[in-house]
């Protein structure tokens, strides 16, 4: 079997687990809103024309869902926005179908009450498909073959990504290049790039990452060929991150690929805007319910040691501006303490092992969120010390203060929370800050949310 087939073979389970998952949610949605309906409407709703149309309006929306879908496993909040997007497509080629035909449809409430749950639906099976799909992969099953050729930070910082989370379907075979490879982390075979195409060819390699400079024409010719005879895929990964670490997009200039560099999301007024709607509605409800879990926390710590209920730390907040930084206190009372808390630390009381293990001595924070000065999701904010000692020492440290700090944030879900003993696990939280400034969106946010919770309830081992 050739490359090429494999990967074929390899790229059909997403869309036919992805079109079951897709019917089967329209159809429970469909028979919701059937119970949902005066009755006389229901009659209609169910009849056979209408059941009809539906399913024949899903064929060109699901079609363009799928075209759009990588046979990878995608991120979690584009696939969701995606089906967002696939049932506003839907819901016009739907409607106009029932007004082409002369049908007598349902009325608009019938519409708007499916519509309602799908929007709810479709997102969570599509997302549930996925999460089940990343979990299969992470079994050593569907995976695409891949190779690196280079050796530099570039196929570090590459073979990382790709070795990072199974979930999407990567395995690195061996990594090639002119001088003995070693990333120090992952244990890969290694080669000369002369060997590449007999390696390709034993080991039916689906796609091939190449990371070499420019200044090197004879090899990256030869990697050309060798993916072209083998019918791999082939990437060409640029080393523009060691001097832009962000983002691009392509665009041409003529007969020119150019590729701009990419602004935050959140430099726009509108998502700026949501994310602080978003922020208000969740503190403001968290805020009303806040005595339910006040009280108890507050006897506890009071019954556990002498002190106030809050503690109250400068943090260096939105700008550079520091800031009160409200939570509940899990220390022994002593003012004039300032070092950061490590694992087994004895200046934690015992009730405030248990808040710091589940994150509930965070959850003050919410009146910060509630005032403007944090939000929900964002970088951590730093004590104003730490700050002045890292800034020099970590590039675009400064950046992650471009949005307000947050309660949880992607460092912390991916693994990076707790002590910062070595000056690499900071560098490591500031990457993915930057990186969630960068690439933000409203369904990151509500993935970040979902994780931290998640994260709660089965306990955080950095959570000390």
């Amino acid at each position: 079997m050739t490359g090429i087939e494999k990967r074929i073979r390899y790229g059909k389970m997403v869309p036919v687990v992805l079109s079951v998952s897709d019917i089967a949610a329209m159809v429970v949605s469909y028979t919701l809103a059937s119970f949902l309906i005066p009755y006389e409407q229901r009659i209609l709703w169910l009849s056979m024309p209408v059941e009809l149309l539906a399913i024949a309006a899903w064929i060109p929306a699901g079609w363009n869902l799928y075209r759009n879908s990588s046979y990878r496993a995608m991120k979690m909040e584009r696939t969701a926005m995606d089906a967002i997007r696939a049932l506003g497509f839907h819901a016009l080629v739907f409607i106009s179908l029932i007004y082409l035909s002369g049908i007598n449809g349902p009325q608009w409430q019938t519409l708007a009450v499916f519509y309602a749950l799908a929007i709810i639906l479709l997102p969570i099976a599509r997302t549930l498909t996925r999460t089940l799909l990343k979990a299969y992969r992470r079994h050593g099953k569907n995976y695409s073959r891949v190779v690196i050729v280079g050796n530099n930070e570039t196929s570090k910082k590459l073979l990382y990504e790709l070795e990072n989370d199974p979930g999407f379907g990567y395995r690195v075979l061996a990594v090639f290049g002119d001088t003995p490879f070693n990333d120090g982390e992952y244990n890969v075979f290694t080669a000369d790039i002369s060997e590449l195409e007999q390696f390709v060819k034993e080991n039916k390699v689906d796609e091939i990452f190449c990371t070499l400079p420019g200044d090197n024409p004879s090899s990256l010719l030869t990697t050309v060929a060798v993916a072209d005879n083998n019918k791999a895929q082939y990437y060409y990964v640029p080393q523009i991150s060691r001097f832009v670490p962000r983002g691009f997009k392509i665009d041409t200039l003529g007969h020119l690929a150019v590729m701009p560099v990419t602004r935050s999301p959140l430099s726009v007024w509108t998502s700026r805007a949501a994310k602080r709607m978003m922020d208000l509605v969740i503190s403001g409800t968290a805020i009303l319910i806040f005595p339910l879990v006040f009280i108890p926390v507050a006897i506890a710590i009071k019954l556990s040691s002498g002190g106030p209920v809050f503690y109250r730390q400068k943090r260096t907040g939105y700008k550079g501006k520091p800031f009160d930084c409200l939570k509940f206190r899990t220390m022994y009372y002593n003012p004039d303490d300032e070092a950061p808390v490590e694992k087994n630390d004895p200046r934690v009381t015992p009730i405030g092992k248990i808040l710091r293990h589940s994150s509930i001595d965070e959850l003050p924070q919410i009146f910060n969120v509630f005032i403007g000065q944090m939000s929900i999701v964002g970088p951590r904010p730093h004590m104003v010390s730490h700050t002045e000692y890292y800034q020099p020492l970590i590039a675009k440290y400064m950046v992650r203060h471009s949005v307000k700090p947050g309660i949880t944030g992607w460092a912390q879900v991916n693994g990076f929370r707790g002590s910062t003993d070595k000056l690499w696990k900071m560098e490591k939280r500031v990457e993915h800050d930057v990186w969630y400034i960068e690439n933000w969106s409203f369904m990151l946010d509500a993935k970040i949310i979902a994780r931290t919770l998640i994260n709660i309830f089965k306990g955080d081992e950095n959570a000390f």
